[in-house]
């Protein structure tokens, strides 16, 4: 039908070629003008230069108009409904000037509705502008004492057509805005990725680069005294590169083991090589899916940061687990002092928020800090996801 729009094409020179090809198609639809265009060549219109200059005028302005949704050019909403006034006001001048002559000039109106169907955004103005072409049809037909017929058959096909374009227009509208919402989408998934794989270099790296540098500050003071223990030391150190290495390339492919009784034994050795008393209290039952990767996380960057900031002789790690959820407790006696949150910290926040916990940072019982991090259990017995 005149005016039927295509779903409107995104940006670019490909889109914006199909999109004029589309209003060049609908020159097809022109098949519609071609008896006022006959009974203008036979003479039967007068004055006839009028008629037809009207006539290629109207058409002209029909496929501007569709072109601006249609092929999605840039032209001021303005500029289009002025557009839009002027073509019905030459769409309704000519059917009332000439319907009472030879051939069909009630037709015109069909071609204002569609074209007011196609470039008013709002449905409630499209629907009046349909029912205000038909209205025409009925005012302009009587007047010139049109045969019912006529009048009846033209006001139908300008209701149904301006209707269906409606529904067309509507519709490319909404898969327009469909592909905008998924191209957003994948956006942000995209920025999610990086700053996952950001996040999980940052835990991985962090934890193992200060370890090595713990170690090596063993090895360097052992080196003059104990030459054997400084080299275990130093074989100790290769062996964590080892796997640290093992650890990124699992990160990289995505498909990394990082379970809590894992870290907890990595936690153990990492305290005792730097000088830490460690203490130990964990359940017997396991702990929740959620909760064990999220306190993995947690224990790996608590005892970062005891290794590195706290100058600490002890620390209690704890883990409790029961109906109401799974609690983790970092507790050092180190100097304490005011918390800075950095990446790690707002890493481990945001990992626990994703899991329905939180995390708090305290000063601890012996004076040093408190690190807290909670998981509730969600409906199934478990912690939520």
């Amino acid at each position: 039908m005149p005016g039927a729009p295509s779903a409107a094409p995104a940006t670019g020179r490909g889109p914006h070629r199909r999109g004029l090809l589309l209003v060049a198609s609908h020159t097809l639809w022109f098949w519609l003008l071609l008896p006022p265009a006959t009974a203008i060549a036979h003479g039967q219109v007068r004055p006839t230069a009028v008629a037809a200059t009207g006539l290629g005028t109207f058409a002209l302005l029909y496929l501007a108009l569709v072109a601006v949704p249609v092929a999605d050019l840039a032209v001021p909403p303005l500029l289009c409904h002025l557009g839009l006034v002027v073509f019905a006001a030459l769409g309704v001048g000519l059917a009332g000037a000439y319907a009472g002559g030879p051939e069909g000039w009630l037709i015109l109106l069909v071609y204002v509705a569609t074209a007011g169907a196609v470039g008013l955004v709002q449905p409630i103005r499209g629907f009046a502008w349909v029912g205000g072409s038909a209205a025409a049809v009925l005012v302009i037909g009587v007047a010139h004492r049109v045969p019912a017929g006529d009048i009846t058959g033209s006001a139908l096909i300008t209701v149904l057509a301006g209707t269906l374009t409606l529904a067309f227009a509507r519709t490319a509208r909404l898969v327009e805005e469909l592909r905008s919402t998924q191209q957003e989408l994948a956006r942000r998934a995209v920025e999610q990725e990086r700053l996952r794989f950001a996040r999980d270099l940052h835990d991985l790296l962090g934890h193992t680069l200060s370890l090595v540098v713990v170690k090596a500050e063993v090895v360097r003071r052992l080196a003059p005294t104990d030459p054997g223990r400084a080299a275990a030391e130093a074989a100790d150190i290769e062996r964590i590169g080892r796997t640290a290495l093992t650890e990124v390339r699992e990160a990289v492919t995505g498909y990394r083991d990082h379970s809590f009784g894992r870290e907890l034994d990595g936690a153990r050795t990492a305290l005792a090589g730097g000088g830490v008393t460690v203490t130990v209290r964990q359940p017997g039952r396991p702990l929740p899916v959620e909760a064990d990767d999220a306190f993995g996380w947690v224990l790996r960057e608590g005892v970062t940061n005891v290794l590195r900031h706290s100058r600490a002789s002890r620390c209690t790690i704890e883990v409790h687990t029961d109906a109401d959820g799974s609690v983790l407790t970092v507790d050092d006696d180190g100097v304490g002092g005011r918390i800075a949150p950095g990446n790690g910290l707002r890493g481990l926040t945001e990992r626990l928020a994703r899991a329905g916990g939180e995390l708090d940072v305290t000063a601890g019982r012996g004076g040093g800090t408190r690190l807290t991090a909670r998981i509730p259990t969600g409906a199934n017995g478990s912690a939520p996801g």
